[in-house]
């Protein structure tokens, strides 16, 4: 009865794939590859040949593009440079609740 014109028709043409409108052997993906082998007992044994590594440019200082994350980012709670023993300290953490609450 109705019919769709012509260019209705070649715009639908261009649209991706489904599974649904390609016969059984049709697989999408998700374009994530195989970086190893599954082994019989239930592991993941990475093949380091399949990894991708992305090299940075050494001199990114006068470089024009920008990264979505700034530069002005400040440090992280928790996170304490130098101290060999990190946040879990008992001795800090009475410190800090002495200095807070008033009591000795």
């Amino acid at each position: 009865m109705f019919k769709p014109t012509q260019p209705l028709l070649r715009r639908l043409r261009r649209l991706a794939l489904t599974t649904k409108q390609v016969n059984g052997g049709y697989y999408k993906g998700t374009g994530s590859g195989s970086m190893g082998q599954h082994t019989k007992y239930g592991g993941f044994v990475i093949d380091w040949r399949k990894v991708r590594t992305y090299v940075v440019p050494q001199d990114l200082k006068d470089f024009k593009l920008t990264p979505f994350v700034t530069k002005n980012m400040e440090p992280l709670k928790g996170y304490y440079p130098g101290d060999r023993i990190g946040g879990m300290n008992g001795e800090r953490y009475l410190n800090q609740w002495k200095a807070e609450n008033g009591v000795d």
